[in-house]
Parts: C-alpha cells; sequence; structure tokens
C-alpha cells in the first residue's frame, strides 16, 4: 500500500468513515495551491461550496425539529454559532487536520496547515464528499455525531463570538482602517425594539444587522461584513 493511501487511511479510520471512493475523499482534503501547474489534479472549493449546504440543511433541519418553540430568528442566529468559520476550524484541529491536507509548498511555508479558512473549509469539502460517496444519511450521521456538542453549547447560550473583534482585527492586519457602525431605524414596541444597522469600512457599506438591541444588531453586521470579506479573498 502506498504511504499516500496510508496516510488517507488513517484519517478515515479516525474520523469513522468507510468511503467507496477514495478519489473523492483525496480531491476533499486537496487545497487549490496543489493543483497549480497540475494538469487533472481536482481541489477542494467545488466540494466545499457543496459541503456547506448540506452542512447548513442538516443542522436546520434538526433545530427546526428539536428547538420547537423557537422563533425564526432565534432559530438563524443558533445556526450562525453552529455552522461558522471558528467552530468547523475548532472540528479540524480536533482532527488534527491539517497534517493531511495537500497543499503547495509555498502555502504550507505560509502557515495554510493552520490558516482557520483552509481548515473550516475542508471540513465542509469532506462532509460533501460523504454526502456524495454515501449519500444524505451518513452525511446526516457524520454531522450529527460531530457537532452535537456545538449545538448543546449554542442552545445554552454557551457560545459567545464578538464579531466587532474580529472584524477589527482582520481589517487593521494592513494598517489603520475607518469602521464605523449606524444604527438605520427602530421597529416594534418598546419591550421588543428591534434595531437595523449598518458597518461602514473606509465609507463603504459592507454589512447589515438586526437584533434586539444596538449590540447585537452590530455584532450581526460585522458577522455579515466578515463573509463578505472572506467570500472576496476567495475570488482574488
Amino acid at each position: 500500500m502506498k504511504t499516500e493511501e496510508i496516510t488517507l487511511k488513517e484519517l478515515e479510520e479516525k474520523l469513522g468513515l468507510k468511503f467507496k471512493s477514495f478519489d473523492l475523499f483525496r480531491t476533499a482534503l486537496t487545497h487549490s495551491s496543489f493543483a497549480n501547474g497540475k494538469k487533472g489534479v481536482q481541489y477542494n472549493e467545488r466540494l466545499e461550496f457543496l459541503g456547506d449546504s448540506v452542512l447548513q440543511l442538516c443542522i436546520t433541519e434538526y433545530l427546526y425539529n428539536r428547538f420547537t418553540g423557537m422563533s425564526e430568528g432565534e432559530l438563524t442566529r443558533m445556526r450562525a454559532l453552529i455552522v461558522c468559520e471558528a467552530s468547523l476550524f475548532n472540528l479540524a484541529k480536533s482532527w488534527d487536520l491539517g497534517k493531511y491536507l495537500y497543499m503547495s509548498r509555498g502555502e504550507e511555508l505560509t502557515g495554510g496547515r493552520e490558516r482557520t479558512s483552509i481548515l473550516a473549509d475542508a471540513v465542509e469539502a469532506i462532509i460533501a464528499s460523504i454526502y456524495l460517496d454515501n449519500g444524505i444519511e451518513a452525511a446526516r450521521g457524520f454531522i450529527m455525531e460531530n457537532f452535537l456538542e456545538t449545538i448543546t453549547k449554542a442552545s445554552r447560550n454557551e457560545i459567545i463570538v464578538d464579531f466587532k473583534t474580529k472584524l477589527q482585527e482582520r481589517l487593521q492586519r494592513n494598517g489603520d482602517v475607518d469602521i464605523r457602525y449606524e444604527i438605520l431605524k427602530e421597529e416594534g414596541p418598546a419591550h421588543r425594539r428591534k434595531f437595523f444597522s449598518k458597518v461602514m469600512i473606509n465609507s463603504v457599506p459592507m454589512g447589515y444587522g438586526v437584533g434586539y438591541s444596538k449590540k447585537e444588531s452590530e455584532q450581526c453586521a460585522a458577522e455579515e461584513a466578515l463573509v463578505v470579506l472572506e467570500a472576496d479573498c476567495r475570488h482574488e
């Protein structure tokens, strides 16, 4: 057996999986940098796209059935905590996933095996590979086994993500950036006031948020801005 196959078998066993097609599994672990200049090498961006939808569906379905007393907004906020980049990254770290990824030497030397976005994307790509190889039930089982602890923490309000700080840290890596939050409007009765806000980056609107406090709405705006920035980076 080749060294590569032994490595894939090791990760397969660690994750409790059984693939019919190792090609799918290998593709899920392949970063785009590894394919540069190599004819016919598949990488995981398309799988990541599919895996995101499979993950969203399975988590949404579980939350809908499990938390019947929650509103659409409450379910949406809980789901965002569960499937966010940070939770995917933490899961990847628990698997030591970085050491199994295929990437270019240059990407590796610049910290690619520890990069949050790369590891999070690889988790979603693995979910897609399970779905394509063994179907939705296998993917759902894998997701619930690996995300149940995060779901429990989210339902108990034990997950706190400071998106405003994350946005500031992300933008100011390359120098000072002007970040401003603005409350656009307020709606609803005094006891259930809803706030709508936006975040401006160098005077350009980058994210919009809604919440039952000014702070919550600004956090949601910052989270959306982070999603926009991440998407822009992927398409550069």
